[in-house]
């Protein structure tokens, strides 16, 4: 079956092992594909949490320009309030943690935002209802 729709989004980074490790750790998102391009040698990852198709591809370049930063940020919802705290204290503790935990109510729900090893930002979340909105 060919894909169609949003399939993945791209980021540059500078430590493919660095990454997939917080990706791992912070998204649930494990390696599905790895590759080494024939064309450039760049080495290039595409992590996915299993839970629909859709990819985040890791480039590994360096230097990292530009990043995506704080308003540009990818999201992940977590499967509970204290599963998202329980990230939170880890990346506090990792100097990863940008904004503590934040109740904005519906739609938007509990969330946070981190920094990645290359200073891309991700959001943490839990309440956000956009499967819910979706159905109706």
């Amino acid at each position: 079956m060919i894909d169609i729709g949003l399939t993945h989004v791209a980021l540059p980074v500078s430590d493919l092992e660095q990454s997939i490790a917080f990706y791992f750790t912070y998204a649930g998102m494990q390696v599905v594909h790895r590759r080494l391009d024939a064309e450039t040698g760049v080495a290039v990852v595409w992590l996915c949490d299993r839970t629909r198709p859709f990819v985040v591809v890791l480039i590994q370049i360096n230097p990292v320009r530009p990043i995506l930063s704080p308003l540009a940020h990818l999201g992940v919802g977590c499967k509970s309030r204290e599963d998202l705290e329980r990230l939170c204290q880890i990346a506090r503790h990792e100097g990863r943690l940008l904004s503590e935990p934040k109740d904005s109510g519906y739609p938007i729900g509990y969330w946070a935002f981190l920094r990645d090893p290359d200073g891309h930002t991700l959001e943490l979340s839990y309440g956000q209802e956009i499967g819910l909105t979706l159905e109706s």
